[in-house]
């Protein structure tokens, strides 16, 4: 029924000229279920009006985007049931490729950012303390202490092009998305990045370095704790513009670069979190539920994680107990990935129960013991966990996931906290004021693009399934099968979302087109 309802409202749109005008505000002459034509719009048979003047004042222009946007507002509400308005369900899992759960016999995780979920108050810790490294042990100005860590900034995969100071997004394609560079933090004029790229958007391939995001002069930030980095180094790089100061773009991204990475190789965000678990890590609970409903239907698990084991295990018990590692089959600390997926030369070494480094060759990866460093082939060799039965856990799109699909055939699953904040947005009706009033409000935060980014390329080719957070699978039984959402190439749909939603068909009408048969 509400799918015939569908066609039927849609049907009524296309034959009227794909309008949605006010049908209480206005007494213009109208088609039978239809409402009266919006501004230049036409039905069969109705007699045009006069051309709507523009608006000539603050007051007229306020009224007249009202008066869209509730036009745009009835015109989905009538294609759309209203049911539909609400299938997008935060806790759920989103599926890219078809997977049955009954036939994964091994779950593997990292540790931060997937068993453990932090609080939003690290990133402030994380900038203040970065930014304090720089004035005090790298010999930076003072004026740079004044700014302080904005969470709205920046988002996860954006790029930094090292040589032109430049914050941008890059679609798919390698095209930066205009509207979206910014230097320090002040936006840069499309004509001015179209004139650093010699009259084009495009960034070759060679820069780009393809899928890793490691070019030579352009770096992809990809995993969430280089938010406060994408802060902190447009803020250096705004004090030094602002006083005109002389200085090296290679050496000021080395040097902000560095701060961030002292502040976790020295342990500083490893006791910050230690001392205030309560304050730090979040949903501990949900994550014990998880491990302990896998092991109980006799799924095997393992932990691979750069993370030093006396900060894992701390963590772990606080979430799960004393007696967390017989959860897991092995437990690897300190692995040093993206590289312990890629390198076969660093053995794995054994730590004792103090966490001391052992001498032992190992011929064998056991059950409640921990093991540092190694290498994705000698796991590979040791556990025999191969293929599309092995489903792992990660954050991180290069160093947790894609080598690990592509490569070796495991399953992988994606962990995007802020999933939850972009679905709850889609599914109220702030979503239609959002699309009608920040339109041109791109910046660093705008999400509303045309064409893919370069992120949700990487999210089709790598990622099996993506969730907002581990508990999820709470959601679903442990023999669930998951199916993809296909996603209909141009010429399969007649009416694309972002087409309605913005009041413009770029799919010309049937009628218009009968002159083409």
């Amino acid at each position: 029924m509400a799918g015939a309802g569908l066609r039927a409202a849609a049907r009524r749109w296309l034959l009227c000229g794909g309008h949605g005008g006010p049908r209480a505000a206005s007494s213009s002459p109208s088609c039978p279920g239809c409402g009266p034509p919006g501004p230049g719009a036409h039905c069969p048979g109705v007699p045009r009006s006069a051309p709507a003047q523009a608006p000539t004042s603050g007051a007229d222009l306020s009224a007249h985007l009202w008066a869209r946007y509730q036009d745009m507002r009835r015109l989905v509400h009538d294609l759309l049931p209203p049911e539909v308005c609400s299938l997008l369900n935060p806790a759920a899992i989103y599926a890219n490729n078809e997977i049955s759960l009954r036939d994964v016999e091994v779950y593997g995780f990292d540790y931060d950012y997937t068993l453990a979920q932090y609080a939003d108050a690290l990133h402030p810790e994380i900038f203040s303390t970065a930014r304090d490294i720089l004035i005090e042990h790298y010999k930076y100005p003072e004026g740079i202490r004044k700014y302080d860590y904005n969470p709205s900034f920046a988002i996860r995969g954006l790029h930094y092009d090292i040589q032109k100071s430049l914050l941008m997004k890059i679609d798919a394609f390698h095209y930066v998305q205009l509207g979206t560079a910014y230097r320090g933090l002040q936006p840069v004029p499309d004509e001015e990045v179209i004139e650093l790229y010699g009259g084009t958007q495009h960034i070759p391939l060679y820069q780009m370095s393809g899928f890793y995001g490691k070019g030579p002069s352009i770096k992809q930030f990809m995993d969430i704790f280089s938010l406060p980095e994408m802060a902190l180094l447009s803020c250096v790089v705004d004090y030094f513009l602002g006083h005109s100061l002389e200085f090296d773009q290679a050496h000021l991204y080395k040097d902000v670069t560095d701060a961030i990475r002292d502040v976790h190789v020295k342990g500083l965000m490893y006791q910050w979190i230690e001392q205030d678990m309560e304050k730090y890590i979040l949903r501990g609970d949900e994550t014990f539920a998880v491990l302990s409903r896998l092991v109980a239907h006799g799924k095997q698990l393992f932990l691979i994680t750069n993370s030093p084991f006396s900060f894992v295990d701390k963590g772990m018990r606080h979430m799960v107990g004393p007696d967390w590692r017989q959860l897991f089959d092995v437990v690897i600390v300190q692995a040093d990935k993206p590289s312990f997926f890629t390198d076969r030369r660093k053995p794995f070494r054994k730590l004792d129960e103090k966490g001391s480094l052992q001498w032992d060759r190992i011929t064998r990866l056991e059950k409640g013991k921990i093991y540092r460093q190694g290498n994705l082939f000698d796991f590979l060799r040791l556990t025999e966990w191969r293929g599309p039965r092995v489903l792992y856990f990660g954050d991180h799109l290069y160093s947790d996931l894609a080598d690990l699909m592509l490569r070796h055939g495991w399953r992988t699953g994606a962990i995007i906290p802020e999933l939850e904040r972009e679905i709850r947005i889609i599914n109220t009706e702030q979503y239609m004021h959002s699309l009608t009033w920040q339109q041109a409000l791109t910046g660093l935060l705008e999400r509303m693009q045309t064409y893919q980014d370069a992120e949700s390329r990487q999210v089709l080719a790598a990622w099996m399934k993506e969730r907002q957070e581990l508990s999820c699978l709470l959601n679903y039984r442990v023999d669930f099968t998951f199916y993809p959402r296909r996603t209909p190439l141009q010429h399969e749909a007649p009416l694309w979302m972002d087409q309605l939603c913005t009041g413009c068909m770029k799919t010309p009408f049937l009628g218009d087109m009968a002159h083409i048969r």
